[in-house]
């Protein structure tokens, strides 16, 4: 193993250590605990204003924001009245499990239904970095083209829903939908598939269920 490799699988297993120590900390507070991956502008946040202001009033529920300088998100998220803490990596292209804790420290967010993980806008990086999450959720927007799939194959291959957002677009941009799709189911035949839209509501009924439904499992 290159002297490169060998940090690498270093580095990987110290976050690997640092995510099982979070993820037996949400299975005692049986917090349910969200990924969400995508490429910048993919919509992330506004997918989460759409989703928070749905979920308000039946279930408590936090933000975690992850992005190289600025709280923008983050105070997107505090105007709706909601908790939101915003980690700056300053330069890094993903979020790592001693961040998320070091994170959660500060907060305080108190007894949580759901944490949800904002990224780093990044297809590639968040991928090898597993945060203690119960499962990861890749974005890909409208707007950016039916080719990703196929490019970026891990994200997409590991994430257990995939959310196809800006679907108010369908028709006015050059995007086939059919054919994406068929690129995930070859990538992750057991993963979900949503089409989604904040801005006209389209699929977000079936999404905050699904986030409902796997709560109401891991409490089982």
């Amino acid at each position: 193993m290159s002297p490169t490799a060998d940090v690498r699988a270093q580095i990987l297993e110290a976050n690997r250590q640092a995510a099982e120590a979070l993820r037996t900390r949400f299975l005692q507070e049986k917090t349910l605990v969200v990924n969400l991956i995508s490429s910048p502008g993919s919509g992330k946040t506004t997918l989460l204003e759409a989703t928070l202001a749905r979920l308000s009033g039946k279930l408590k529920t936090a933000v975690l924001v992850g992005d190289i300088a600025t709280e923008r998100d983050a105070d997107r998220i505090r105007k709706l009245g909601l908790p939101a803490y915003q980690i700056l990596t300053g330069g890094a292209c993903h979020l790592d499990a001693r961040q998320v804790q070091g994170a959660l420290e500060k907060a305080g967010f108190g007894a949580l239904d759901i944490l949800f993980i904002e990224n780093v806008g990044n297809l590639i990086c968040p991928t090898s970095y597993d945060l203690g999450e119960d499962f990861k959720v890749v974005l890909l927007s409208l707007t950016e083209g039916d080719d990703k799939p196929f490019k970026y194959p891990a994200i997409f291959a590991r994430a257990s829903v995939a959310l196809l957002t800006k679907v108010d677009l369908l028709g006015i941009v050059d995007f086939d939908v059919e054919a994406v799709e068929r690129q995930i189911r070859t990538l992750n035949p057991h993963g979900e598939i949503l089409r989604v839209s904040a801005k006209t509501g389209e699929g977000m009924e079936a999404w905050c269920r699904k986030l409902e439904h796997a709560l109401v499992a891991k409490r089982a």
